[in-house]
């Protein structure tokens, strides 16, 4: 049961705020001393031999390390981000949302849907959350408040939009996820391709019904105050979309058509993303050092919690907790559907607290082998946790969408206008993640290994 208790304590010391990475090392460092101290005690050794048998356990943690950095897979993580900060430094989120917004701005929650289809292009270009959401709030949201759009809807539709990222490729998440089952990760760029463009359908159909039902909600934007006309509403949209969906096109399609992998992909989409900030006259010696010390950063962060999972998981694999685990999983009523719905719910519940790296490092590689001993196809588990995942951004109390929204957000919405937006799009997210696990043949995938 050490494991259990090791589970608990990391658990808990993330809730009350310590650094998720040093917090992970610090409990894998005291438990398994501890667990050696305890299994050489109880057979009758000394206490220093139980104390070397814990440390001694640590010996492996350098080759971990070592594999670690040397993982092909995981060096496109920094070049996406460097690629996406880049754009972003780049104001393409201001361009797309100032022509997106004026072109649907005669409909009844234009500027919802506009923010809506921005957030797609922004994830499949940018893929960071924090920089579309901030840029969102930033942008969009005075000018819905100005045309008095419900504070609810607004704020829930620019959380949602953000959060696009995390399973529209190219996905940071599904980029890890592709690490930890070991699956090639164009697959699953390529599998939630359709999935995420159902949550975007699905988002814009919400906002339509909406307004069409309560025109207070989501009001027109008065036509004397759009001076341009439509041709050139559509021009200036057309000049906003292309040059990003061009890079779109030229990172993904190179993958979808096996021309390139995603590691070199995500070098090539850097290479675009500096040519795009040329044309649009933002390109300096000064922002790429910005957008590279930025990238450095974030990158650290994700490598150093993926040392300190990595550690965490060795010690809880050689507690024999993981075996506990899948004993239990193993033996839930409903066999796979079992198995499936339980930890679909325990994902959803943790994303609640803490956050996607930790689920992707700490709990997944528990449930994996599972997965597989049961029969379940690796890449359709994947995209079910990937899109649970997704929600973890906005699920209330520490939904990271919410806090981004937060922090740029006029002093006139308040905390609980964010928390009450949201909740409808949960909803449809575990809606879609309902239909991709009920009828995953929709999007060509199977939930059975063949």
């Amino acid at each position: 049961m050490i494991g259990l208790v090791m589970f608990a304590v990391g658990m808990l010391m993330l809730l009350i705020g310590f650094p998720v990475a040093f917090t992970f090392g610090a409990v894998s460092v005291f438990f398994g001393i501890f667990s050696g101290f305890f299994e050489v005690l109880s057979s009758g050794g000394t206490a220093m031999e139980g104390f070397m048998q814990g440390a001694n356990l640590f010996a492996f943690m350098p080759h971990r390390i070592w594999s670690i950095m040397n993982n092909t897979i995981l060096i496109s993580v920094p070049m996406f981000i460097l690629m996406g900060i880049i754009l972003q430094k780049s104001r393409l989120a201001e361009r797309l949302l100032e022509a997106m917004g004026f072109l649907f701005g005669e409909v009844r929650g234009g500027l919802a849907i506009s923010t809506v289809l921005v957030g797609a292009l922004l994830a499949a270009s940018t893929g960071v959350v924090g920089a579309s959401v901030v840029a969102m709030g930033v942008i969009s949201l005075p000018v819905m408040l100005k045309y008095n759009y419900s504070k609810s809807l607004a704020c829930g539709t620019i959380c949602a939009a953000g959060t696009l990222g995390q399973i529209i490729p190219p996905s940071v998440v599904l980029i890890i996820l592709g690490d930890v089952f070991q699956l090639p990760v164009g697959d699953l760029f390529e599998g939630a391709f359709w999935p995420g463009l159902t949550l975007v359908a699905v988002y814009i159909i919400y906002i339509l019904v909406v307004s069409f039902l309560n025109k207070d909600v989501a009001p027109a934007i008065p036509k004397q105050e759009l001076t341009d006309s439509k041709l050139k509403q559509v021009v200036n949209a057309l000049k906003a979309i292309i040059p990003p969906l061009a890079l779109i096109i030229l990172v993904l399609g190179s993958i979808f058509e096996g021309i390139a992998t995603p590691t070199e992909s995500s070098a090539l989409g850097c290479v675009g993303a500096a040519i795009l900030a040329v044309i649009y006259k933002s390109f300096s010696l000064r922002m790429i050092h910005e957008a590279s010390l930025e990238t450095v950063k974030t990158t650290a962060m994700v490598f150093a919690i993926l040392i300190g999972a990595t550690a965490f998981s060795m010690v809880f694999t050689y507690t024999g907790a993981d075996v506990i685990v899948e004993d239990v999983m193993k033996s839930l009523p409903g066999d796979k559907w079992g198995f499936i719905i339980a930890s679909m719910v325990a994902i959803m519940v943790l994303g609640c607290f803490i956050d996607f790296v930790e689920i992707s490092y700490i709990i997944v590689p528990i449930l994996v082998p599972i997965a597989e001993a049961i029969g379940i196809n690796p890449v359709w588990y994947a995209l079910l946790i990937g899109l649970n995942l997704q929600t973890s951004f906005l699920t209330p109390p520490f939904g990271f969408s919410l806090f981004y929204l937060r922090g740029v957000a006029p002093p006139s919405v308040l905390t609980t206008h964010i928390y009450r937006g949201v909740i409808p799009f949960i909803i449809l997210q575990v809606l879609v993640m309902v239909i991709f696990t009920v009828v995953p043949e929709f999007y060509g995938v199977s939930m059975m290994l063949k």
